[in-house]
């Protein structure tokens, strides 16, 4: 007596969803691309590393493991590079367009530099700002470079733990802390927490003079 043979039928439905890109994948590869960007600028000016850190006032050693995707600049060093090398921030960044009013606290807007340091806009997008306001996020260990640039700046500490040194001050800085000075000092900041610091900046002059319109 023969078999009968079941075959099995496909079942018709929704596709399986995919997954979306992991942030910290995404991070990273923001923070390569912005090294290839800055590189593949440097190159086409011609320029050396040393030239370009002269130019920008940035060491040529950072400018070089930023390259290479080793560090992850600020957006004020990014702002000393375009500048240098005669381009827009968005040469190597993605520019917010900004253009809220009310921002939520479940619906951020992130400016992505690699896979340790991120920012949160808080700006609104006017047509003549002033000042700029942003959340920093640093992970462990993590050191924002050393810049100067024009204007003040006001930092306030949300969550965690930094040492903010500024020319050859050091303080230790712990939620509720606050930082209010003359920006054209030398300054930098360092992660010494076990978790993730989160930084409300207040700056002048805006970063972004030139956002992107909807």
């Amino acid at each position: 007596m023969a078999r009968k043979r079941h075959t099995r039928t496909k079942q018709q439905g929704h596709p399986a969803p995919t997954s979306l890109p992991d942030p910290a994948e995404r991070a990273r590869d923001q923070g390569l691309s912005i090294g290839f960007a800055i590189r593949a600028r440097r190159r086409k000016l011609g320029l050396t590393l040393r030239e370009l850190a002269a130019s920008s006032g940035l060491s040529a050693p950072f400018i070089s493991q930023a390259e290479r995707g080793l560090t992850t600049p600020s957006v004020i060093s990014l702002l000393h590079l375009a500048r240098a090398m005669k381009v827009e921030i968005g040469h190597f960044i993605d520019v917010p367009k900004g253009g809220r009013t009310i921002r939520r606290a479940n619906d951020p807007e992130y400016i992505e530099l690699g896979p340790k340091v991120r920012h949160i806009l808080l700006s609104g997008n006017l047509d003549d700002p002033k000042m700029e306001t942003l959340i920093i996020l640093l992970e462990p260990g993590v050191a924002h470079p050393t810049v100067r640039r024009e204007g003040e700046g006001f930092y306030y500490l949300l969550e965690g733990k930094v040492n903010f040194q500024i020319e050859d001050d050091i303080y230790v800085l712990t939620a509720g802390d606050s930082a209010h000075f003359d920006q054209r000092l030398r300054y930098t900041m360092v992660n010494e927490g076990p978790k993730t610091a989160r930084v409300l900046w207040v700056g002048t002059p805006p970063l972004f003079e030139h956002r992107a319109k909807e």
